[in-house]
């Protein structure tokens, strides 16, 4: 952990160096008039790693996200993201540190007048100076990558949830971002269409080396994407398989109960749990 009473130039020093933590919360507190959202929250996330944050609704969860991206600022406490502290930021710092973040919500958020090309492209073709035949090579590549290559010229309104939630990652992979943030990112799809979304979580997390933070209340697929890892194949085929104990160990749990953390550990940590809060969670 970062404390807040080392001094700026040397934190960002350790945050840099190899296996350093890419995001980092140091005792951040956040309240809207009265009501206490978070409450001396601290956690890290290690680069290629995954941390998955549940809790009833109301706990602080989304919130916690929200400050990663600097759309909310914390009251108190110190927050790193890629060895930049976004608490201490300007907006146009901030523009700078959400480039290197890809944010999938739950309603997917894609454009309806444009094609999927068009909105996985969409940053790259308004924001970047690349040429025409390196934005549609690189929208190309990723939907290849999530299995939706043969959607590029549909609309959104003729895709499944599913499909559409997968095009809302490939946007967010598009522009090759460092880190991951998934809010609810399964809510509201059947089982097996969810299993599809969180197959691309996985890959993204275990073939591109990408950081994330899972938000959700939807156990099954938080316990999925930890206990699964995505391996490739001599022939270069993607399987998603059970994970080794050691890959499990990457994925780690925050309980919030009232914006206060009551637990952080692994999957089998969480399961065996004997705090009543938790026991009444999971079941």
């Amino acid at each position: 952990m970062v404390q807040g009473s080392i001094e700026t130039q040397t934190a960002r020093q350790i945050l840099r160096e190899p296996g350093a933590p890419v995001v980092v919360f140091d005792h951040v507190q956040l309240a809207f008039d009265d009501k206490v959202v978070l409450r001396d929250v601290s956690f890290t996330l290690i680069k290629g790693h995954t941390k998955v944050i549940l809790g009833a609704s109301g706990s602080g969860k989304s919130t916690a996200l929200k400050i990663v991206v600097g759309l909310l600022k914390a009251d108190a406490g110190i927050v790193w993201v890629n060895g930049q502290r976004v608490d201490q930021l300007t907006e146009k710092g901030l523009m700078d540190v959400r480039d290197d973040l890809g944010m999938i919500f739950q309603e997917g958020a894609l454009f309806d007048s444009l094609t999927v090309r068009e909105n996985v492209g969409y940053k790259l073709y308004e924001e970047t100076a690349l040429p025409l035949a390196d934005i549609d090579r690189r929208v190309e590549e990723v939907l290849g990558f999530i299995g939706l290559a043969e959607h590029i010229g549909k609309m959104p309104s003729e895709l499944s949830g599913g499909q559409r939630r997968r095009v809302a990652i490939a946007r967010a992979m598009a522009f090759k971002p460092s880190i991951m943030l998934y809010d609810e990112a399964t809510t509201g799809l059947d089982p097996i269409t969810a299993t599809t979304v969180d197959d691309e979580m996985i890959k993204l997390r275990d073939l591109e080396n990408v950081s994330s933070i899972i938000v959700t209340h939807q156990l099954r697929d938080a316990f999925y994407v930890a206990e699964h890892m995505a391996m490739r194949q001599g022939n270069g085929e993607v399987h998603v398989v059970r994970a080794t104990r050691e890959k499990e160990r990457e994925a780690e749990f925050i309980m919030l109960q009232d914006g206060l953390i009551i637990f952080e550990g692994d999957a089998d940590a969480l399961r065996t749990s004997a705090d009543p809060y938790i026991r009444s969670f999971l079941s």
